[in-house]
């Protein structure tokens, strides 16, 4: 991985690109969600703070574990732009997605549990598959295929 001298206080994107190893198109995407700002030079060439490589690992890690951009960027608008993103910084945004991790794996896990059984019967009934109707709501008065079906009027 290329080292970027401490002097140096701007990157360019293809500087910022070879140490984050987010491609520079996907780091023009996060520019345009409003992830990550720069500057332009003259040149209309764009300089990303050096504390951008910190806000660009946040949210590739972000995005790892399946939180909505939208989310990643309320997260990223509540951190300082003078400083670079902290440890407890992290910390503090991560915690508040703890539930929503949370609940996501409680729903993976269901499905893996029950994916076999539904590959076992391949019937992918409305009224009782727990994948397709995981509370049975629709069990009480339709059963089966005639719920994809099914037209008022």
């Amino acid at each position: 991985m290329p080292q970027i001298p401490e002097k140096i206080h701007e990157l360019t994107v293809g500087q910022l690109s070879a140490r984050s190893g987010a491609a520079v198109s996907a780091l023009h995407f996060y520019e345009a969600k409003g992830l990550i700002t720069s500057r332009r030079t003259t040149g209309n060439q764009r300089r990303y703070c050096r504390d951008t490589l910190r806000r660009v690992a946040f949210v590739r890690a972000a995005q790892r574990v399946g939180i909505p951009l939208a989310t990643i960027r309320d997260a990223l608008a509540a951190l300082p732009e003078e400083r670079t993103p902290t440890r407890e910084d992290w910390a503090r945004l991560s915690e508040n997605w703890r539930a929503e991790l949370d609940q996501r794996i409680a729903q993976l896990s269901r499905l893996r549990d029950h994916l076999t059984d539904c590959i076992g019967c391949g019937c992918l009934s409305l009224s009782t598959c727990v994948l397709s109707n995981p509370d049975d709501v629709f069990g009480t008065s339709l059963t089966g295929s005639r719920l994809l079906g099914e037209r008022k009027g």
